[in-house]
């Protein structure tokens, strides 16, 4: 594994100081008291702090054991218990203390569930919708196992953006997402524009996994061939020695570059950095939409 350059150890050091301020503090406690884990924690973030402290988080719902066990995640693997019922309004509540306007929505991958987790997505969407109207909701969904049958109830809750990350290139999905499918998760984001073609989509991937700057450009474009109107870019960072390795810290140079090729070819919103995740200023991002 290559070792992490200094200017983007000065980055990340930089947002995690900020975990530490009272301002994170507040949103952290109101997430405990909601019993609402967050991917922010789950995934270790290095954004966290940043975004605690701008009154932002990503709610992790279903759980927060995956089925899966992709080489690049933190998000511990193991069966996972029924999906809760109080979740829906414990989600709504929290909307309404923290008087959230744009809340992403994560979940980790439940193939044990008959429709992947659809209903229950549903359901908190709604519950929010019902309890903070004005509320924008980003539900940030899995390949739902290939069971499309299933994806008109999620898109038919009330969100107002869908998103399903890419996350890497056809050639090493099957070292590092195994369990997963290129062509399926193309097919979900191109099935979503089917079913409502004025749908909001968005992707993301991570890069220094030892992808080319060809296959990236290749994936963009069936990105965009399927609808995808929002993508975000960002560096990969193994969690533990025993996460898949990074091959390349690219600097923001190159991120620039690559934005700017994304949006030529069509995307309406691009975020790309090294620390840029999928849900990082999820409104920002949005707001290029309209």
């Amino acid at each position: 594994m290559r070792e992490i350059p200094k200017w983007l150890k000065d980055m990340v050091a930089k947002n995690k100081a900020a975990y530490h301020t009272s301002a994170a503090r507040i949103i952290e406690k109101s997430l405990n008291l909601n019993l609402l884990p967050t991917v922010c924690q789950e995934a270790r973030c290095p954004n966290r702090g940043e975004c605690f402290c701008h009154g932002e988080a990503t709610i992790m719902i279903l759980g927060s054991l995956c089925t899966r066990a992709c080489k690049y995640c933190a998000v511990s693997k193991a069966k996972p218990l029924p999906p809760s019922k109080e979740e829906p309004l414990r989600a709504a509540e929290l909307v309404k203390m923290q008087k959230i306007k744009y809340l992403v929505l994560t979940m980790p991958t439940r193939d044990d569930l008959p429709d992947g987790g659809a209903q229950h997505i549903a359901s908190v969407v709604g519950e929010i919708k019902k309890q903070n109207p004005l509320c924008l909701v980003e539900p940030l969904i899995s390949d739902l196992g290939g069971k499309f049958e299933f994806l008109p109830v999620i898109i038919e809750s009330g969100l107002d953006v869908l998103g399903h990350n890419i996350e890497t290139v056809p050639s090493l999905f099957k070292e590092v997402r195994p369990g997963a499918s290129y062509e399926r998760s193309l097919a979900l984001l191109k099935k979503a524009k089917e079913i409502k073609p004025s749908l909001i989509t968005k992707s993301g991937l991570m890069v220094g996994l030892g992808e080319s700057d060809e296959e990236l450009k290749r994936v963009f474009k069936d990105l965009r061939g399927v609808g995808v109107d929002l993508l975000t870019l960002g560096q990969y960072l193994a969690p533990s020695a025993e996460h898949y390795p990074v091959q390349t810290y690219p600097e923001q140079s190159w991120y620039d570059a690559m934005k700017d090729y994304c949006l030529s070819i069509g995307f309406k919103g691009v975020m790309a950095g090294p620390l840029v995740r999928s849900s990082f200023r999820a409104a920002s991002l949005y707001e290029e939409c309209r």
